[in-house]
């Protein structure tokens, strides 16, 4: 079993810390803890995002029609 909790420090109560004993009782498990990075931020940080985000904005505000993309042709971009 595998599980993924995001949530702020703050937030992380012994009662948080029960039940993940209570889940995972008898069982050794692995605990990683990493600060989650802005997706904004992150997707600002390179160039050619910015613009295309830029460009989605300027789109969105100026009324242009939404553009739909069927799924299996996104699907094709998947890595």
């Amino acid at each position: 079993m595998q599980a993924t909790y995001r949530l702020f420090a703050d937030e992380m109560t012994d009662a948080f810390l029960k039940g993940i004993k209570d889940s995972y009782r008898n069982r050794e498990i692995e605990i990683t803890v990493r600060e989650v990075e802005d997706e904004t931020e992150y997707l600002l940080k390179f160039e050619s995002n910015r613009q295309h985000l830029i460009r989605g904005i300027e789109e969105i505000r100026s009324g242009a029609p939404l553009r739909i993309m069927p799924l299996e042709r996104i699907e094709r971009f998947e890595v």
